[in-house]
């Protein structure tokens, strides 16, 4: 039976859910509440910079398709040792990706139902495994549920925007930085989260019938769909609802569902709890999905234990790597009870992976683009780079990460390798 392979409306599908979770919901209240009018202008800045990005890694994943994805890239352009440090960081940053952004839905679910954040944490736990069902089925389920889910979605909140536009004021614009623009980009670490998953596309490079076609459509596509998503949303926000929008009570502070209890009254809680749980699945999908397929690619490359790798090609599904990353994600969920962590501490820790996972796919773009390649990677690299002061001490899980990838290089060439070669080497002299 022929491995199944991505299209474009799956892969756009997939792209599109890796961007758009359940800060989709919330975070325009958020950048509303703490800038005004000026955040209008920080999620403007943020879409613009993402195009750079975006290009240079759907570049590199057409020069370089495969599950490897930025491990490769790194791979290339620095060598092996960059590649372990790069696969590393996002193997081990995704299970803290997907349960932050299925924490996120969970929680307004959670929060309508009358539930406590024990009841977040159960929805959460729950949205995440059947991500995890999904994936150990295979990509064709995977990407089939994703397609339907995100056309869906994306057309439910165009639809809530649209109807709301008629009754924008510019009464609600002005002043346009009432808190001062200090807080304006105070905001770019908390949107940024909302752009996290252009690397996504890269480790599902290997997955599509014609890479070097279908990509540059995907990535259009989805920049396309974000911007409408994004920026409606959060102009929505500011000009239809204003300063009701600022309401800090879990469900209030959902602009989705101002927006649609004047057009459909009192159902809109319910609407808007489906939508925020699904669009938390569609982006936890994506995640164990990428990640699944990079595990296997250390695994082979020998970055990661071996066994991860096998029986792991193209187009197959990654069943070990995705059973070791469901311990992960069980870990993570277990410590963020113990320790008492939110959403926002586990969502800022994986941006930070992620700010550090761009920087280096960024820089290896220079090194391996020509031409305006190279020129817009410098360009995105620059940009990228310019938000590191932002995330201060959250860098530093990023740095244990790609410090213990190099550790477990260090080890298995001096511990593992030797072993081996010895075995073999019996195995030659007794004549097997």
């Amino acid at each position: 039976m022929p491995a199944h392979r991505i299209g474009i409306a799956q892969g756009t599908a997939l792209s599109v859910g890796s961007l758009v979770g359940g800060g989709l919901l919330t975070l325009p209240a958020v950048a509303a509440r703490q800038a005004g009018p000026a955040s209008l202008l920080v999620w403007a800045a943020l879409v613009l910079a993402c195009i750079p990005v975006a290009a240079v890694i759907t570049a590199l994943s057409m020069r370089y398709p495969g599950a490897g994805g930025t491990a490769t890239f790194a791979e290339k352009a620095f060598g092996e040792g960059a590649a372990a440090a790069i696969g590393w960081l996002y193997f081990f940053a995704e299970p803290l990706g997907s349960l932050s952004v299925a924490l996120l839905g969970a929680q307004y679910a959670a929060d309508v139902l009358g539930g406590d954040p024990h009841t977040a944490m159960v929805i959460a736990v729950l949205l995440v495994a059947v991500a995890y069902l999904c994936n150990w089925v295979g990509l064709h389920l995977s990407g089939r549920v994703q397609l339907v889910l995100v056309f869906a979605l994306v057309a439910l909140i165009l639809v809530a925007v649209l109807l709301a536009l008629p009754r924008a004021s510019a009464h609600n614009l002005a002043p346009v930085a009432p808190h001062g623009w200090r807080a304006a980009w105070q905001l770019v670490p908390i949107l940024f989260f909302s752009f996290v998953g252009w690397e996504v596309v890269s480790h599902l490079s290997g997955e599509f019938h014609e890479p070097r076609r279908q990509l540059p459509v995907v990535t259009a596509l989805t920049i396309g769909i974000i911007a409408l998503l994004y920026l409606g949303m959060s102009f929505a926000t500011v000009a239809v609802l204003g300063p009701a929008s600022g309401s800090a009570s879990a469900h209030d502070a959902v602009p989705l569902t101002a927006l649609l209890e004047s057009s459909i009254g009192e159902p809109a809680r319910a609407v808007t709890t489906t939508v925020a749980t699904l669009l938390a699945f569609c982006g936890v999908n994506v995640y164990v999905a990428a990640a699944g397929r990079l595990g296997a690619s250390l695994g082979r490359d020998g970055h990661l234990p071996g066994w991860l790798g096998t029986r792991s090609t193209a187009g197959a599904t990654p069943r070990r790597s995705l059973g070791a990353l469901a311990v992960l994600s069980t870990v993570v969920a277990v410590v963020t009870v113990a320790a008492g962590l939110s959403p926002a501490d586990l969502a800022s820790m994986f941006a930070a992976c992620v700010v550090v996972l761009y920087v280096a796919t960024l820089a290896a773009g220079v090194r391996l683009l020509d031409g305006i390649g190279r020129t817009t990677a410098v360009v995105a690299l620059g940009l990228m780079t310019a938000t590191f002061p932002l995330f201060g001490v959250r860098l530093l899980y990023p740095a244990l990460a790609m410090g213990a990838a190099l550790a477990y290089r260090w080890w298995s060439r001096r511990v593992v390798e030797p072993v081996h070669d010895t075995e073999a080497a019996l195995a030659t002299a007794s004549g097997r």
